[in-house]
């Protein structure tokens, strides 16, 4: 029973393929570790570096990330997405004028954390592969959250 409910829901889904191929190259408990709070730190970082550029920016990439989310057909993950933007969005408002250097910090620390942990897997990263895997590493790190709680996706 404990088991049935932290399984994906539909293993012939989209996201459940796109989850399982990205899982294959973070399974080392290091690199997850890394990835679980390397890639919230990258998202914080690429949503500050955008609002920098232009807060425009910013608004319209979180947009597009979250009709490639719809796109996934999970409404818990477009919930889960679409509160933890609204939380990004917040965090870099409250950076205010200092959103480009904190951003900028953030974003070259996350990435050599990311490549160490691919380092210690000895795997590449899955975006070399596809673009869109830097999308679905989000969605990784909830999907080990939802796991936890004992949630379907």
């Amino acid at each position: 029973m404990e088991a049935a409910a932290t399984q994906p829901a539909g293993i012939g889904r989209k996201i459940d393929r796109l989850l399982a191929h990205y899982g294959e190259s973070h399974r080392n408990p290091t690199n997850e570790v890394i990835h679980m709070v390397a890639i919230p730190a990258i998202m914080l970082s690429l949503v500050g570096l955008l609002f920098a550029l232009h807060p425009w920016a910013a608004y319209l990439f979180v947009a597009a990330s979250l009709v490639y989310y719809a796109t996934l057909r999970s409404p818990a993950f477009l919930i889960a997405m679409l509160g933890g933007t609204v939380l990004l969005l917040a965090a870099v408002h409250a950076m205010g004028g200092l959103a480009l250097p904190i951003s900028a910090t953030i974003f070259v620390i996350a990435w050599i954390f990311q490549f160490i942990g691919h380092r210690i897997e000895g795997r590449k990263p899955s975006f070399f592969e596809d673009i869109q895997y830097l999308w679905v590493g989000p969605l990784f790190v909830l999907s080990r959250i939802f796991q936890h709680l004992g949630l379907r996706w």
